[in-house]
Parts: C-alpha cells; sequence; structure tokens
C-alpha cells in the first residue's frame, strides 16, 4: 500500500529556513510525480510545488518561487523541500502528495511554524 511520512518540520525565525523530507513506499517512484502541499489554520489546503516523474520538471505556486526547491532522489524513494527566507505566512501543516491510480494519497503531515 501507499505509504508516505514526511519529516523535518519545526519552529523557525523569520528569515530562516527548513528542509522537508517524504519517505514514500508501496508503489513504483520514479514514476509518478510528487507534490508538496500546505495547510494553515482556516484556509483551504495548497499546492506548494511539484515535481514530475521522468525527467524531474518542478513547478511552484507563485507565493514561494525563488523561495523553495522541490527535489527528489529516485534511489531513496524520497521527496524533498527546500524552504528558504521562511515568512510568517508560510506557517502551516505540510503535505506530501502523490496522484495514482485516480487516488490522492496523503502523508500524516509536518507543522512548520515561522515565528520570532
Amino acid at each position: 500500500q501507499v505509504q508516505l511520512v514526511e519529516s523535518g518540520g519545526g519552529l523557525v525565525q523569520p528569515g530562516g529556513s527548513l528542509r522537508l523530507s517524504c519517505a514514500a513506499s508501496g508503489f513504483t517512484f520514479w514514476m509518478y510525480g510528487m507534490s508538496w502541499y500546505r495547510q494553515a489554520p482556516g484556509k483551504e489546503r495548497e499546492l506548494v510545488a511539484r515535481i514530475f516523474g521522468g525527467n524531474g520538471g518542478t513547478t511552484y505556486a507563485d507565493s514561494v518561487k525563488g523561495r523553495f526547491t522541490i527535489s527528489r532522489d529516485n534511489a531513496k524513494n524520497t521527496v524533498y523541500l527546500q524552504m528558504n527566507r521562511l515568512q510568517s505566512e508560510d506557517t502551516a501543516v505540510y503535505y506530501c502528495n502523490v496522484d495514482r491510480n485516480n487516488n490522492k494519497y496523503w502523508g500524516q503531515g509536518t507543522q512548520v511554524t515561522v515565528s520570532s
């Protein structure tokens, strides 16, 4: 079965950095696009970044372009989100996602809090 396990969240000051990791299992990882979403209190879940399978192309939400970088290590079945120049608006629970066979799979989420 598909499993996604996020790690790397925490409390960071504005301007700081964090790297999130998502370890995936239960499917042929390299073939699938992987995404990071986030959900802030009282807001809908939103797409932050996506990395495609195969050529590894990437897309980003406008709010994080130039600050966040998504990457993947197919040998480790892991996708990363490097977050730099963090702002208070980035505070949210961050979720790893894969769409497979018309189903959306989610990890348990990892909390990122940006505060002084």
